[in-house]
Formats: C-alpha cells, structure tokens, sequence
C-alpha cells in the first residue's frame, strides 16, 4: 500500500513516500534511526508541508506510547511522556489528574515529541515553562541522551532539536507541574476576556481549557475532517523579533529581554494586503485566522507554498521585513 503526505499531514498536501516505518515501541524507533540515519520523523504531521512529487527521504511515523506520572507532597507532578503520544490527550489527561500548567496549551494538534522541538506556545505560556528533561536519540553519536531543561536552547518557537531536526529524535519528555485546581495567572488579554476575568487573575484548569478551545474553534484552529478551513498546518509564520527601529508604526509590540521587540505576523500580513478567506487557487488564507494557511479540499503542495511565496512577497514590499515560516518545510525554500 503506498503511503502518501498528504496522508500524514494536517495540511493534507504532498507526494508519495518511498520509504515508510511506523514504530509503536522506542526500541524498534531507535532500531529504525540506525536503518535509516537520514530519515525525516514525522508524528502528528500538524506542522509539515511536503512540496513536490515523490518524497525519497525515507520517512519514520512515531506512535510509541506511554504516560506515567508521580505526585510528591513537595515539588508537585513529574509526568513522563512517550514522543508518539497525542499532545493535547496528555494536556486532558494531567487535568483531569488535578495538575495546573498546560491547559493554555489545549487543543494544539500534533505530538508530545514536536513539542520541544518547537517550543509550542498559545495564550501567555509556552512549553519550556513546564519541561523537566527531554530524552533524545543522537543520529551523530548513537546515543541516547537526557537533556535538562536549561540545555535544550529553549526560545521562542525554537530549541536545539529544532536547530539540529535531522540530529536529534525525541523519544519522550517529562513534565513538571504544579498540583492545584487553579491555573496559572492568565496572562493573555483575548483568554482573560473569555473567562470573563482580569489579566493577571486566575482561573479554574477545566474553566481555562474549555475557553481555550472555544477561542481555537472560533479561528478554525481546531481539526475538523468536515472543515476544511481547519485543514492546515496552524500558524504558518512567526512574529517577528526586530530593532525596535524597524517595527512599523502603529504595528502591535511586546519587548524582549535582549532588547528587541516582536511584533505580530498577523499585523504585517493583513496591512500588506492580504485579507482572510483569500483563494490563491485551491489554497487559501483562512476565513477565521489570517496566519493560517488552508487547503480547501484539492489543493497541491505547490499552491501552498506560492500562497506562502506571495504573503512574504508583500510583506518584504511593504515593511522590509521577511517573514519566517513556523511550519516545517520539505522539498522547498520559501
């Protein structure tokens, strides 16, 4: 049976693959990675675009499993977590067990692998607030190697793993978090509102998640076979980080530590003149969600990337400022 992308991806776009593993155990996950040392792995496919025809990379789908976690009086919960997990069946899961950290992370698609490869983050948090330790398969050395916290060159939208993705395979993560009911001061202006709260309150986990998911459902970021403005690969660029001399008048800001300011993506996309529900063929812009990019039931991976092409065209026009793609690419530069 020939496995496609477009089979393994949110996206829904992409070629055959020439060569296909699924593994279900970290032993036959790691036997694979010695098979096949050039391998592209893959888990929920949530933030990959393949461009092209026939993918000759041979491809691992991870869908190992495994959640075990441990309560102590003192420094809260570890939960330890396979790569191939669904991320946000783990987020349900540590609510449902009574720990607070990850529910702004709800509703995020893809596995407990990607996760600190990308630093996910939505809603005043991201990942690397709640990551102990992330246990990796080394391609360059054969080994595997446990990476604390503080070594796995955490920023935003970014890590090690990302840095060196052909390196470095993710077997499984543990988590720390805080025992409680409560959520952690919600910080983000759009969530304090849904929860009918000030910024800098906080709320109950269950109460914080299930406003999460509303607000993704209301920007089509919620996966839905029946949707197809859900059919992407969720944000598709990054907010910039620049000089504050380059910033745009009157474009959103929030300063960082090393003196720069980011600005929204969002901002710069809708001002250079791209507007949502835009068709650039059978891709489109979502009609909910400008950062998104949609396939609207028969798109090709080339449509998707000229639409991406497109954006940062007008973009670089208008501002002078390049955008960077969140989604993973393969088999094309933007």
């Amino acid at each position: 049976m020939t496995t496609r992308a477009a089979d393994l991806t949110t996206l829904r776009v992409g070629g055959e693959i020439a060569t296909f593993v699924e593994v279900s155990t970290e032993s036959d996950f790691i036997a694979a990675l010695g098979k096949f040392p050039d391998a592209l792995v893959v888990g929920g496919g949530s933030n990959l675009l393949f461009v092209g025809g026939r993918c000759e990379r041979p491809l691992i789908k991870v869908s190992t499993s495994g959640i075990a976690h441990e309560v102590d009086a003192c420094s809260g919960a570890t939960w330890t977590v396979s790569a191939g997990e669904n991320w946000d069946d783990f987020v349900l899961a540590t609510i449902k067990a009574g720990c607070a950290g990850l529910e702004t992370l709800s509703g995020i698609p893809g596995t407990v692998g990607a996760s600190p490869i990308q630093n996910i983050g939505a809603y005043g948090t991201e990942l690397t607030a709640s990551v102990a330790r992330v246990r990796v398969f080394d391609r360059k050395s054969g080994e595997v190697r446990t990476f604390a916290a503080a070594e796995c060159g955490f920023g935003y939208r970014t890590s090690l793993f990302k840095k060196e993705v052909d390196r470095f395979a993710v077997l499984e993560v543990t988590f720390q978090l805080r025992v409680g009911e409560m959520s952690n001061d919600v910080t983000y202006p759009e969530l304090a509102a849904e929860l009918k709260i000030n910024v800098g309150e906080r709320a109950a986990v269950t109460a914080v998640r299930a406003a999460v998911l509303k607000i993704r459902a209301r920007k089509g970021m919620v996966l839905s076979d029946d949707d197809t403005d859900t059919w992407s690969a969720g944000s598709f660029f990054i907010n910039p980080t620049l000089p504050a001399s380059q910033i745009p008048a009157g474009a959103p800001v929030w300063e960082q530590e090393d003196g720069r300011v980011k600005t929204s993506a969002a901002w710069l996309i809708e001002k250079s003149g791209t507007s949502k529900g835009e068709r650039f063929g059978n891709a489109a812009v979502s009609s909910k969600h400008v950062l998104a990019l949609t396939n609207t039931g028969n798109a090709s991976s080339e449509e998707i990337i000229e639409a991406a092409r497109t954006i940062c065209a007008r973009v670089e026009q208008s501002f002078g400022i390049t955008l960077q793609p969140e989604v993973r690419i393969v088999g094309a530069q933007l």
